[in-house]
């Protein structure tokens, strides 16, 4: 039987937001998965139907469905700058994907995946302490709602 890698971050990892937006803009491009949950929620919190969110904001990729970007700088639909500060439009019923960053598989790979996130996110590795069961908890989150 083959025994599982340890979890390199069993001390906990470091991250408090700071809401910079940078997780949010480019220039790599992405994808911001919605669910048809999310979609609901951002509707009604925008006061929109289903369908007119659909038509100016998502994309559909396949099976699944996704926030537009605004290109050519790779920024999410949502993200808008307010008093000279970088803020997310629907930060209160904002998806998944952007409530579980940055405790995402990929970043948590290993410490060089978490540095590397780090370059661009100023929250990660200051702030508050998130225990490695809390991390876990997280990174499986399917639903916040």
């Amino acid at each position: 039987m083959a025994s599982e890698k340890p979890i390199w971050y069993i001390g906990g990892l470091h991250f408090e937001c700071g809401q910079c937006g940078k997780c949010c803009s480019g220039p790599d491009e992405g994808y911001i998965w919605v669910t048809k949950d999310e979609i609901r929620l951002i509707a009604d919190y925008l006061k929109i139907s289903d369908d007119e969110l659909a038509q100016k904001y998502l994309l559909r990729v396949g099976p699944r469905v996704t926030i537009i970007e605004r290109r050519p700088v790779n920024d999410c639909i949502f993200l808008e700058v307010l008093n000279g500060r970088k803020t997310c439009k629907i930060y209160p019923v904002r998806p998944n994907q952007c409530r579980t960053w940055p405790f995402w598989n990929s970043n948590l790979h290993n410490s060089n995946a978490w540095n590397r996130a780090a370059e661009k996110c100023a929250g990660i590795n200051r702030g508050q302490c998130h225990s490695v069961e809390q991390i876990e908890q997280k990174k499986e989150q399917k639903q916040w709602w």
